[in-house]
């Protein structure tokens, strides 16, 4: 009996919000919780950004602002696309490895390391507002 009930209360529960006689709400956030997360986001912007202007990435001195000051040509908002240096389409934290074992002479990052997410943070908001293109070059 238990089941029927709990099938049947489970049915006419979905059937109430499926035609909007129950409210279903997403998550509710603050303006305080907006502060903080855009602070916290800022916060590993910055740390991408010391971290791009540093040569503690490599081995032989060279930063990735020698050849992308302020992350230029980076162009995140074109990724995944193919990148002829990997020879496959890649995300750009896969160009970000690359060019961290090539050009800096350095290991690459695990993908959730970190400071792999704070160099992405900060080259993306380099190019904060610039559309979408997935694939061009």
């Amino acid at each position: 009996m238990y089941r029927k009930i709990a099938g049947t209360t489970f049915v006419a529960l979905t059937l109430a919000v499926i035609v909007g006689l129950v409210p279903v709400r997403g998550d509710e956030f603050s303006e305080k919780d907006v502060k903080r997360w855009q602070e916290e986001y800022m916060s590993v912007v910055k740390t991408g950004r010391e971290l791009w202007v540093s040569a503690d990435l490599g081995t032989n001195g060279v930063a990735c602002a020698q050849c992308h000051p302020n992350a230029a040509n980076t162009h995140p908002e074109t990724y995944p696309k193919f990148q002829q240096q990997l020879g496959r389409v890649v995300a750009l934290r896969d160009m970000i490895n690359w060019c961290l074992q090539h050009p800096l002479e350095g290991k690459p990052l695990a993908l959730d390391d970190p400071r792999m997410v704070a160099i992405e943070a900060y080259v993306a908001s380099e190019r904060q507002g610039v559309q979408l293109a997935p694939g061009k070059h």
